[in-house]
């Protein structure tokens, strides 16, 4: 005899399906081309259920960006936390992102439909909770490691450093030789970071 599923599970079970399908179909026809309708019978639901869980379809979409940005920011802790070296933490996470970066579809999400979806200032939020927060800990952690005090410009230095990781992962995305931009990020991190 199965075990009936609690209300919550339920309710988690039903958002999951819901945005596997919505990612499925974003990453496949891409957010104009996707409606609501599409995203219910994908995930075998209602459109009832999806606007029980979503007030429309850029609520959807805001959702599976946000659960992209946190896959890939645990794929960056988990690689950076390998390191005991803040530096080698560093290059670590950043390798981490860019090979988290090569998920299909991920980068289509984060790099090119968020920020036309949503905004800059809604994707710099988002990335700001995710992935350049641990660039920021890990720009941080070097400089305590070498004695020098935070720079009053972390947030400037995180922001420029974020914007060439994403640069390198469209390039990667665009057919360019992945060992050179993870070279390229190397070399661009450990004057940084080495101070």
């Amino acid at each position: 005899m199965q075990a009936r599923r609690s209300n919550a599970e339920r309710t988690l079970a039903t958002r999951a399906a819901l945005l596997a399908a919505a990612r499925t179909l974003f990453v496949s026809k891409g957010y104009a081309e996707t409606g609501t309708p599409e995203i219910a019978a994908e995930a075998g639901l209602t459109r009832g259920a999806l606007y029980h869980h979503f007030a429309d379809k850029q609520a959807v979409f805001h959702a599976v960006v946000e659960a992209e940005g946190e896959a890939v920011a645990r794929e960056i802790e988990t690689m950076s936390a390998t390191s005991t070296d803040p530096v080698d933490a560093l290059l670590a996470g950043s390798q981490a992102y860019l090979a988290a970066m090569r998920v299909p579809g991920r980068t289509r999400l984060l790099l090119i439909e968020g920020p036309a979806i949503l905004g800059y200032r809604a994707m710099k939020r988002l990335d700001e909770d995710k992935a350049a927060r641990t660039l920021r800990a890990g720009l941080r952690a070097a400089f305590a490691a070498q004695g020098r005090p935070p720079d009053a410009a972390l947030d400037a230095l995180t922001d420029l450093l974020s914007a060439a990781f994403d640069r390198a992962a469209l390039a990667i995305e665009d057919g360019a030789d992945p060992t050179l931009y993870r070279n390229a990020v190397a070399a661009l991190i450990t004057p940084v970071a080495e101070g």
